[in-house]
């Protein structure tokens, strides 16, 4: 895409907090142009301040890039829809996928192109780097890991995301499956710690934005690795940037490591 072209990006969950602050920031943008709000199919034609919301095929008629921040379900909608015409290319901030709606997303990522993250923050992005670094890096016999994270109260997914990006990420520098070492529950009569067994631990109160921590525990020390976000701006944010990324890339999933040059080093 020509770097003089505007381009134009249609904002899917509208009426959310995260897609009322990413269509702020598209607006403020020199480079891209806000042509599509859409939320749920029965709102459309009523008005977001002056503005109104349209159907989910007018957006993709009229955008580049559509940044979703809905839900699985509708995600893996949407992606199908933009495989079937294929365009525009996508971005989608939504948690909590399930099997058949990853498998959705991946198949439409063969036509069109996709950035698909838990987290779109720059600093988580660097976190998961240096959690693959340590784990790597700390023998496992001797280091139990546990994924720390806590959200606002209004959260539906638990762990978040950002927590299973993580202890994926954990998992896979190790040469495990994290299916396979998750210990995701704890209650009652456990026993002791099962020996290679990545565990989480969920918080969800108030209005928490978003914390994630990594603990790397041995008998003699501990590492801790954390992030915290303090503006859910900083999401939207980097899911904008993604927007600006993928408007010029072929099909294919995409994640926010692509995004950032980590996996590739490009810039």
């Amino acid at each position: 895409m020509s770097r003089d072209k505007l381009i134009r990006v249609g904002i899917s969950g509208a009426l959310g907090r995260m897609g009322r602050v990413t269509a702020e920031i598209v607006l403020a943008r020199p480079d891209m142009q806000l042509t599509a709000l859409f939320d749920r199919p029965e709102l459309a034609g009523e008005l977001i301040g002056t503005t109104e919301l349209v159907t989910t095929d007018q957006a993709a008629a009229d955008a580049d890039v559509i940044i979703d921040f809905s839900n699985p379900r509708a995600s893996a909608a949407l992606a199908r829809l933009a495989a079937g015409r294929g365009g525009p290319a996508l971005v989608i901030g939504a948690t909590g996928f399930s099997a058949a709606e990853e498998r959705t997303v991946r198949e439409a990522a063969g036509r069109v192109a996709i950035v698909k993250s838990g987290n779109y923050s720059l600093g988580v992005n660097l976190l998961i780097g240096l959690v693959g670094q340590a784990a790597k890096s700390l023998p496992d016999l001797d280091y139990d890991i546990e994924v720390f994270e806590a959200h606002h109260r209004n959260k539906v997914d638990a762990p978040s995301g950002t927590a299973l990006m993580l202890g994926e990420v954990a998992a896979r520098s190790r040469g495990v499956e994290l299916g396979d070492v998750a210990d995701r529950a704890r209650d009652g009569m456990t026993g002791p710690r099962r020996e290679g067994a990545i565990g989480f631990s969920v918080m969800r109160g108030g209005g928490i934005v978003g914390e994630h921590s990594v603990v790397f525990a041995a008998a003699d020390e501990i590492v801790t690795l954390s992030h915290s976000a303090r503006d859910r701006s900083l999401f939207a944010r980097g899911a904008v940037e993604a927007a600006r990324w993928v408007a010029s890339r072929g099909p294919g999933l995409y994640d926010m490591q692509d995004v950032l040059g980590i996996k590739s080093g490009e810039g």
